[in-house]
C-alpha cells in the first residue's frame, strides 16, 4: 500500500472577530496523505448498466461518458495508486447510433427554454465500428441482470435478429463474449456492480406493460454474477436498485393535468353521462360493486380535471360494449412523454381530446396496483442485493435510501440541495430517469464514501465538489 500526496486548495488564513467557528483558511497549500486501505484499485472496471456507462439526456454521448460516475471514481482513486480507466467512446456529442448508416437511435436532448428537445446534427457513431479494448467502463444501456452473463449479448449476428445489444456489440471482446466474462479477463483488483435497475425499469416507463423479472430469475442472475466477479479476488462495492416509481420520468406530469373551463367540463359530463349511467346499472346487478361503480364515473368541473385512463384491472366489461375508463388518482403515474400529446385533439376533431374524452392507453399510466408491484418487486430484488453482497463481504451503497431523500426532503450536497425535479432538480437530466453530469458527481462521492467505510480507505478526502459538474448540456456542444 502506498501514499499518494494530493493538492486540494490553496487557504488563506483570515480571522473573522474571536469566532473560530468563521475562520476561513485561504491560500496556503494543504495536503492528505490518500490512503487505499484494505482496496487495491490498481485495475478498476465497472460492470453495470446505462447509469455505469454515463448515458444522460436519452442517450451515450462523449461529454456524458467523461462525465459517468464510475470515470468520476476512477479520477479519484489514481491519487490511490489507481490505473488508467478506459472507456469506449462515441464519435460525438449528438449521441445516438447508426447500423450500417440507418439511424438506431435519436440524439441527445437538450433544453430549449420550454423544455426538452433532441438537439441539432445525427448520430456518426457506428455500431458496426467495432472497436479495441479491453474497456474498464462496462456499462451496457439496457441490460438486464441475466444479459450481463449471457455470451453473445455483444454479437453483430444476435443483434440481427433483437438477441444481441448494440452498444455491447460494438465493445465486446469477441461474437461470444459476455460482460462479465470482459470484465473478468482484465484482471481486475476492484468493481463497481450495479446492476438489476432494468429488472423493473422496462416495466415502470411502459405503463406496466412490458414484464417484471421474475425474482427467482434475478437471484440467479444476480448471485452468479457476484459469484463469478468476487472469484476473481477482486474487492468491490455494489449499489442496489432505487425505488424506480419515484423517477421524474413518472413523477412530473401531474394526474391532474387538465385544464377546463364550465362550458366545456358541462359538455364533457355530457358525452360520458350515458356511460356513467351503465355504470349504475351494472352495479345494481352486481356485476360490479358501488365502490368500482363510482371509482369508474368520470365527472369534469371547472379548474384542474384528473386525465381520464385506461385499466385492465377493472372488471371486463367489453362483453357489453364498457369500456375500462376511469379518472386518475394521485395514486397513478402520467408518463412523462405523454407531455408532449396530452390535450391535443385526434385527427383535428375537437371532440375527441387525448386524456379527456380520448383516456390515455394503459402504456402511458403507471396505475396504483403497477406502482405497487414495481416496488415490490424492486424491494426483492435488493433483498437479493444486500444479502450477496454481504455474503461475499463487499462494500454496500444504498442508491434506494438516497434517491427517496433526494424526492423527498432534498439531498444537501455542496453547496446545492438536490431534488426529483425534472430540468431544475440537479440530478435527473432530461430524459427524467438517468442523473446529469451532477448527478453522476453526488453518485460517485456517495459511493467512495462507502468504500471509504468499509475498506478503510480515504478516497472521501480527496475534494469532489458537485458543482464543478453541469446540469445540462448546450445544443452544439
Amino acid at each position: 500500500m502506498k501514499l499518494k500526496y494530493l493538492f486540494l486548495s490553496f487557504v488563506l488564513i483570515a480571522f473573522t472577530g474571536c469566532d473560530a467557528d468563521k475562520d476561513s483558511l485561504e491560500g496556503v497549500a494543504v495536503y492528505v496523505d490518500i490512503d487505499s486501505g484494505d482496496a487495491d484499485f490498481e485495475r478498476f472496471v465497472a460492470v453495470g448498466a446505462s447509469v455505469t456507462a454515463g448515458y444522460t439526456d436519452n442517450a451515450l454521448f462523449q461529454a456524458g461518458q467523461m462525465n459517468s460516475y464510475p470515470n468520476i471514481m476512477a479520477g479519484v482513486m489514481a491519487h490511490a495508486d489507481g490505473g488508467v480507466f478506459t472507456q469506449p467512446y462515441t464519435n460525438d456529442n449528438v449521441g445516438g447510433l447508426l447500423l450500417f448508416g440507418n439511424q438506431i437511435a435519436g440524439p441527445r436532448l437538450f433544453f430549449n427554454g420550454a423544455g426538452p428537445a433532441p438537439v441539432s446534427g445525427t448520430p456518426t457513431t457506428e455500431v458496426s465500428d467495432i472497436m479495441s479494448g479491453p474497456f474498464s467502463n462496462l456499462g451496457i444501456p439496457g441490460a438486464q441482470a441475466l444479459h450481463l452473463l449471457a455470451p453473445g449479448f455483444g454479437s453483430m449476428a444476435g443483434m440481427m435478429i433483437g438477441q444481441a445489444n448494440p452498444y455491447y456489440v460494438r465493445m465486446a471482446s469477441s461474437e461470444g463474449a459476455s460482460v462479465v466474462g470482459d470484465a473478468l479477463m482484465q484482471a481486475p483488483t476492484f468493481i463497481a456492480l450495479w446492476s438489476g435497475g432494468n429488472d423493473a425499469l422496462g416495466f415502470a416507463v411502459s405503463g406496466g406493460t412490458s414484464s417484471l423479472t421474475a425474482p427467482a430469475a434475478f437471484d440467479f442472475a444476480f448471485g452468479t454474477t457476484m459469484a463469478m466477479l468476487a472469484s476473481s479476488g477482486a474487492g468491490g462495492v455494489v449499489a442496489n436498485i432505487p425505488d424506480v416509481t419515484t423517477l421524474a420520468y413518472l413523477n412530473t406530469v401531474p394526474y391532474n393535468a387538465i385544464p377546463l373551463d364550465a362550458g366545456t367540463a358541462q359538455m364533457l359530463n355530457g358525452a360520458f353521462a350515458t356511460y356513467n349511467g351503465g355504470l349504475q346499472v351494472f352495479a345494481m346487478m352486481g356485476m360490479i360493486s358501488a365502490a368500482e361503480a363510482a371509482a369508474r364515473t368520470i365527472v369534469f368541473a371547472a379548474g384542474q380535471n384528473a386525465v381520464t385512463i385506461e385499466d385492465d384491472d377493472l372488471t371486463n366489461l367489453s362483453l357489453f360494449g364498457v369500456p375500462s375508463y376511469r379518472m386518475a388518482t394521485a395514486n397513478d403515474k402520467i408518463v412523462l412523454t405523454a407531455a408532449t400529446f396530452l390535450g391535443t385533439t385526434v385527427g383535428g376533431n375537437p371532440t375527441l381530446i387525448n386524456g379527456v374524452s380520448v383516456p390515455l392507453a394503459n402504456n402511458w399510466v403507471l396505475t396504483e396496483s403497477e406502482v405497487a408491484e414495481a416496488q415490490a418487486a424492486v424491494n426483492s430484488f435488493n433483498g437479493t442485493i444486500q444479502g450477496v453482497t454481504s455474503q461475499y463481504g463487499w462494500a454496500h451503497w444504498d442508491a434506494y435510501a438516497v434517491l427517496n431523500q433526494v424526492t423527498g426532503p432534498g439531498l444537501p450536497m455542496d453547496d446545492f440541495v438536490l431534488n426529483g425535479d425534472l430540468v431544475f432538480g440537479g440530478l435527473f437530466s432530461l430524459d427524467g430517469v438517468h442523473p446529469t453530469a451532477r448527478g453522476n458527481a453526488v453518485i460517485a462521492k456517495l459511493m467512495l464514501e462507502a468504500i471509504d467505510a468499509h475498506y478503510g480507505s480515504n478516497l472521501s478526502d480527496v475534494h469532489l465538489d458537485v458543482g464543478d459538474y453541469p446540469t445540462n448540456y448546450p445544443d452544439g456542444l
